[in-house]
Order: C-alpha cells, then sequence, then structure tokens
C-alpha cells in the first residue's frame, strides 16, 4: 500500500511539472515562470548598425592655473589665516611668520642711517670751513706772489703763503672725500633698510592672485622654509583633465582636437579641447600624458576622476531594445520568433547605446525578438 502511495505521489508531482509551460526553451534551460499571467508579445527587429569605438583615457580634474605658495625666508609660522577651499583676493594675507629678528635688523639698519646722515651733516660743515680756509689761504698767496714780484715782499714771506695755501687745499680735499665717504655710507645705510624691510615684508605671505585655496600645507609653530609649498592655490575658475593615453593609440589625439569627457560621481559628460600633448612617453606605462581644457560645471572639482573619451572609427554591430534582454541569473537570453513560435535563446550582450543594447553573438539583422506583455489576472 505505501509503496502505491508513492508511486501515485510521484506520478502527479511529474504530469505538474511537465505542464508547467508552453515556452519552449532551447538548450538545457528550466523555465520558472508562473502562469498567473496572460502572457502577449510585442515584436521588434534586430538591426544591423554601424556605432563609434571608444577609447576611454583613465585621468585626473586639475586646475587649469594653480601655484604653489611659498616662503621666501626661514622663519616660523605665527598664524595661518585661510583654510583649504577658501576663496581669496589678490594681495590677501595668508600666513603671519614671525618677524621679530626682522624687525630687529630693520631697527639696526634705521640706526646706521641716522648715524650716517648725521655724519654727512658734519661733514658738510667741515667742508665749509675748509672751502673758507682755502679760500683765504688762496687769496693770500696769489697777493703775496705779487708782491714778490714787486719785491715789496721777501722770499720768506712767499714760501710761508705758499704753505699755508698748499695746506688749506689739501684739507679742502679731505673734507671733500669725507663727505663722499659719508655720502656712500648713507647709501650703504638705506641699502640695508630696504633689505631689512624687504625681509619684513616676506613675514606677510600674501596671496599672489584671486583664486581658491585647494591645499593647506603648513600650520602655526611650522617651520617655513623657502621651496616649501605652503599652499597650493587654484588662480582661476578653468579647469583641465590630464589622462594618460597608450602609445598605440596617441596618433588619434591632436592639439586643437574637440573630444569628450566623462566623470562617474558626479556623473557629468562635458566637451573638452585638446590643449597640450606631453611629447615624451612614460617609460614605464607606456603612455603619453594628454591634457584637456573643459569648463567650470559645478559639482566638478579638481583631484577628481574622469575618462577622456577617444573616437577610434566605428563597427559593425547589431543592436535591440535593451528591455528584450531576461536575466536568468549570470545568463541573457531573448524570445526570437521562429517558425514553430517563440523560443528562448542564449545572447551575449555589449555596451548599451541609449534604450538599445549591442548584442555581440546569438543575434542576426534581421531576427525577429519578442518582449513579453504580463497583464496581470484578478
Amino acid at each position: 500500500m505505501k509503496i502505491f502511495f508513492r508511486f501515485l505521489i510521484l506520478f502527479t508531482f511529474v504530469f505538474v511539472i511537465s505542464g508547467c509551460s508552453d515556452d519552449k526553451i532551447t538548450g538545457n534551460e528550466k523555465s520558472g515562470e508562473s502562469k498567473s499571467f496572460d502572457l502577449s508579445m510585442r515584436a521588434f527587429t534586430a538591426e544591423n548598425s554601424y556605432i563609434p569605438i571608444v577609447y576611454k583615457a583613465v585621468g585626473t580634474i586639475r586646475p587649469k592655473t594653480e601655484a604653489r605658495i611659498e616662503s621666501q625666508i626661514q622663519a616660523q609660522v605665527r598664524k595661518v589665516l585661510v583654510s583649504s577651499g577658501k576663496k581669496v583676493k589678490k594681495g590677501q594675507l595668508l600666513v603671519l611668520l614671525d618677524d621679530r629678528s626682522y624687525q630687529a635688523k630693520l631697527s639696526q639698519a634705521k640706526e646706521f642711517l641716522k648715524r650716517a646722515e648725521s655724519e654727512k651733516k658734519q661733514a658738510k660743515q667741515g667742508i665749509m670751513a675748509a672751502e673758507a680756509s682755502f679760500s683765504q689761504a688762496d687769496a693770500n698767496y696769489k697777493r703775496i706772489k705779487k708782491y714778490y714780484k714787486t719785491q715789496a715782499a721777501t722770499a720768506r714771506d712767499l714760501e710761508k703763503a705758499e704753505s699755508v695755501y698748499l695746506q688749506a687745499k689739501a684739507g679742502y680735499t679731505r673734507a671733500k672725500e669725507i663727505l663722499n665717504s659719508t655720502e656712500a655710507g648713507i647709501r650703504s645705510a638705506r641699502q640695508q633698510v630696504n633689505e631689512a624691510n624687504v625681509g619684513l615684508g616676506y613675514t606677510r605671505v600674501t596671496s599672489p592672485g584671486a583664486g581658491e585655496i585647494l591645499k593647506r600645507m603648513v600650520d602655526p609653530g611650522d617651520l617655513a622654509l623657502p621651496g616649501k609649498a605652503l599652499f597650493v592655490i587654484q588662480t582661476s575658475g578653468s579647469l583641465r583633465i590630464e589622462a594618460n593615453v597608450r602609445e598605440g593609440l596617441i596618433s588619434h589625439v591632436k592639439k586643437g582636437d574637440e573630444i569628450k569627457v566623462s566623470i562617474k560621481n558626479p556623473e557629468i559628460n562635458i566637451g573638452g579641447i585638446v590643449e597640450e600633448i606631453v611629447p615624451y612617453a612614460d617609460p614605464e606605462s607606456r603612455t603619453f600624458v594628454v591634457k584637456a581644457a573643459i569648463p567650470f560645471v559645478k559639482g566638478l572639482y579638481p583631484g577628481m576622476y574622469g575618462k577622456i573619451l577617444i573616437p577610434m572609427g566605428k563597427k559593425e554591430t547589431v543592436l535591440i531594445p535593451a528591455k528584450a534582454i531576461i536575466k536568468a541569473g549570470q545568463l541573457d537570453l531573448v524570445y526570437l520568433k521562429t517558425d514553430s513560435g517563440w523560443e528562448k535563446i542564449y545572447v551575449r550582450p555589449g555596451m548599451k547605446r541609449g534604450k538599445n543594447i549591442e548584442i555581440l553573438s546569438g543575434l542576426n539583422p534581421g531576427d525577429i525578438i519578442g518582449v513579453k506583455k504580463s497583464i496581470n489576472k484578478k
């Protein structure tokens, strides 16, 4: 009796399974569709089409013009006034450095200048006195010479007058040399003051132009050094993408070409113009750097990931509506119209093209495929 019931249950299960589907399936596919739907088909034709072949070169968004702001002197950072993302104006103060040593140098240079100016004043007074003495000695010497010619003065008087004249002349010459020396001292002192002012000015790091702070690399207490960047600033709103293009494909890119640029997150598709192709291939990656200018778009920032789309020609392919694809686990199927009705066949899809999708294998141009319309029975 138990054997009879087991046989009866097995026969009933096989009968139910065999009647669950009237779809014809190619291969070893098993149908799992419910019959609670009233099914009808909408027919489409697989079309032969020529689509562009595009090479996607991976790149990075960068500011078109960026500047590294560095300190011109060695000094400790006293205060940082801006942070990353801050909009700045030309000449805006960014960092204050410790200026105590430069203030001391400036005070010392000003003291030297004051002393040199005082020495010049004294030298001018000295030259005035020497000039007066020289004028008097010169006039006396000339008078004695005339007297000597008329024998109104002795040779001794002439010799004495000449000696006084020569001494006054030498004193006048020395006074002029002292004046010239003090003027040179003033020029040197003024140069020291100017240098001290320049050094003091370097303790105030300002923005070279209007823009946005992209990166801050300094904090209070750090030691600022010449050649060590404090900030990276984007000095204009223009951007560009720098991408690496394989050396075998670089012939497809020319300076001035209009290209398409794709940004994944956020999804942005914009146009660009090739501005520069670096004429040197990286020996390790075998790629060239291509730089393309792109417009500023809201949500687009330097450092983001992007791709340059380089057209490589066209290829022939078969296109069908993307909605015709039926997913069965990791397999892709479509309904194909045959003489005996609709059959499910396996296909290998490619890239989506708008509402259509490429079929790499499994269909031929002109094949009729179907999309199932389901109406739920109440």
